[in-house]
C-alpha cells in the first residue's frame, strides 16, 4: 500500500508518523514545498517578539527523524494537480523545477492555509508583513529588531494581530492596531468580554483603532505610513493580520466537496468526499458538537488530533473524530482569554432560545497576594438550562478555567450543576465558590 501526504506540518506529520507505525509494511510519502515540517507556527510571535532567539524551538521533530522511523519525507516539493480517478498526483522539485507523477492508494491532504493579503494600495512596499510560515517569521523579527523602526502598525485584531501586540510592546515599539469592526476578536468573542480586553491594550499605551478601514499604504520604496477612512498613521513596519484561507485551489477540479471558503468538507474518519481521499488542519472543515454542521476553525490542536485519528484510518482503522467545540485563547499583555462552545450571535443565529449571563469575581482570596478581577460568560439553554458557550477573561487562572467549562458544555451539564460543581479550592488558586460555581449559580 502506498500512502501519500501532501503537507509536512501538525496534521501531516501527526499521521505520517501514526500511520507508518501501525503499518509498517506500507510506503508512507510526505510531499512538504517547504525546508521545515512539523513547525509550531503558534509560537511565531514569541519568536519575532524574542521571548526566545533559538528558531529551533518551533520545531518538534526534525526532517531525519522522521526520516529514520521509514517515512519516505520530501522537503521543497510541491504538489500542483491531484489526479482522484487514475490516483495520481503531480510533483514539482522546487529546486531544480523538475515534474513527475507519483501513484497513491490512499493520499491525505494537509496543505494547511496562507495568510489574506487584501488588494490595499500600496501593499508591495518594503517593510510590510503577515505572519504565518517560518520565513514570514525570520523576516518580520529581522525587521523588528533594528532600532530605526519604531512605529508599527497592525492591521487586524484576530488572535495573531493582538499576539502581534504583545511581541512588539516588549522590543519597546510604538503600536496602532486597527479593526474594521466595532469590537476586537469578533469571530471568536462577544464585546462585554472584549470591552475588557481593550480597555487592557490602551492602559498599555497601544493605539487602538477600532470601525477602521484600511484604504491604502503610502512610501517611498519602504512604506511610511497607514491611511484608513479616518486618519492616517505612521508606519516603519507594518502586519497585515486580516485572516488565513485554506490552500486548496489546485483541487478545484476534483469536484471535492469544500465550503464557500475553499475548505474541504470532511466526516469523522477525516474522509473527503472522494473515496480513498483524507483531509485536515487549516485547509479542512471540522465538525462542530454544538452548532451540528462543518465549520472553519483553523487551530493547531484539531489538526495534530484528526491527524493521528486520520493516521490510524490511513493504515486501515475506521477510528472517529467526535468533533470539537472550537476552544481557543490568547494571552495579551497582562490579560489572558479563552472561549469553547457557542458565542451569543452563534446561538442567535441558530435560533436557539438562550440565556447569557456575565459576572465579575476574584480569582482568589483576598488575603493570599495576587488576586485580581475576572470575568465570565456563560450562553445556556432558556429552558434545559444546559451550557452552550463560555467565555472568561482575566489575569491568572482565567484560560484553565475554559478547559472545565469545555468538559461541562461536552458532558451536557447545566447551570445548576455548574453551581455546585466540586472544583478545587486553596487561597492561592480559588475562593471557596469558585467564579465558575458563582457564575453557574447566578444564571436562571
Amino acid at each position: 500500500m502506498r500512502i501519500i501526504i501532501i503537507g509536512g506540518e501538525a496534521a501531516g506529520m501527526s499521521a505520517a508518523a501514526k500511520a507508518k507505525r501501525m503499518a509498517r509494511d506500507a510506503s508512507v510519502v510526505v510531499y512538504e514545498m517547504s525546508d521545515i515540517v512539523s513547525f509550531g507556527a503558534c509560537g511565531l510571535p514569541y519568536y519575532v517578539g524574542d521571548f526566545y532567539d533559538n528558531e529551533d524551538r518551533l520545531i518538534a521533530r526534525t526532517p531525519e527523524k522522521f526520516r529514520e522511523s521509514g517515512i519516505e519525507l520530501e522537503i521543497l516539493h510541491q504538489v500542483t494537480n491531484v489526479n482522484t480517478v487514475d490516483k495520481k498526483v503531480t510533483v514539482k522539485n522546487l529546486t531544480t523545477g523538475e515534474e513527475f507523477e507519483d501513484n497513491y492508494d490512499r493520499l491525505f491532504i494537509a496543505t494547511g492555509a496562507s495568510a489574506v493579503l487584501p488588494p490595499f494600495e500600496g501593499k508591495d512596499l518594503e517593510n510590510i508583513f503577515t505572519l504565518k510560515t517560518m520565513e514570514d517569521g525570520r523576516a518580520l523579527k529581522q525587521a523588528a529588531m533594528r532600532e530605526e523602526n519604531k512605529s508599527v502598525v497592525i492591521i487586524g485584531a484576530g488572535y495573531i494581530g493582538l499576539e502581534v501586540v504583545e511581541a512588539m510592546k516588549k522590543l519597546g515599539k510604538e503600536v496602532t492596531l486597527i479593526q474594521l469592526t466595532d469590537h476586537i476578536l469578533p469571530d471568536s468573542f462577544d464585546s462585554d468580554i472584549t470591552s475588557v480586553l481593550e480597555k487592557e491594550i490602551e492602559a498599555h499605551d497601544i493605539s487602538l483603532k477600532l470601525s477602521e478601514g484600511v484604504t491604502a499604504l503610502k512610501g517611498d520604496g519602504k512604506v511610511q505610513s497607514v491611511v484608513t477612512d479616518k486618519g492616517e498613521y505612521s508606519a516603519d513596519i507594518v502586519v497585515i493580520a486580516t485572516g488565513v484561507r485554506p490552500n486548496t485551489s489546485f483541487l478545484r477540479e476534483t469536484g471535492m466537496e469544500m465550503l464557500d471558503n475553499g475548505a474541504i468538507v470532511i466526516n469523522e474518519f477525516g474522509e473527503t468526499s472522494i473515496e480513498n481521499v483524507y483531509a485536515a488542519g487549516d485547509c479542512a472543515s471540522v465538525y462542530h458538537l454544538i452548532r451540528k454542521e462543518n465549520v472553519y476553525i483553523p487551530l493547531a490542536t484539531t489538526a495534530n488530533k484528526i491527524g493521528r485519528i486520520i493516521g490510524e484510518n490511513l493504515a486501515g482503522s475506521r477510528s472517529t473524530f467526535e468533533g470539537t467545540l472550537g476552544s481557543a485563547c490568547l494571552k495579551v499583555m497582562d490579560f489572558e482569554a479563552g472561549r469553547t462552545g457557542l458565542g451569543e450571535k452563534e446561538a442567535e443565529k441558530m435560533g436557539i432560545p438562550y440565556k447569557t449571563v456575565f459576572i465579575s469575581d476574584k480569582n482568589q482570596t483576598n488575603y493570599y497576594p495576587g488576586q485580581e478581577d475576572i470575568h465570565v460568560k456563560l450562553v445556556y439553554h432558556a429552558e434545559t438550562e444546559k451550557i452552550l458557550g463560555a467565555q472568561v477573561i482575566g489575569k491568572n487562572g482565567a484560560v484553565l478555567r475554559v478547559d472545565a467549562l469545555a468538559v461541562a458544555i461536552y458532558s451536557g451539564l447545566t447551570t445548576s450543576q455548574l453551581g455546585m460543581m466540586d472544583f478545587c479550592y486553596a487561597p492561592p488558586f480559588a475562593r471557596t465558590w469558585d467564579v465558575m460555581n458563582v457564575a453557574g449559580n447566578v444564571a436562571k
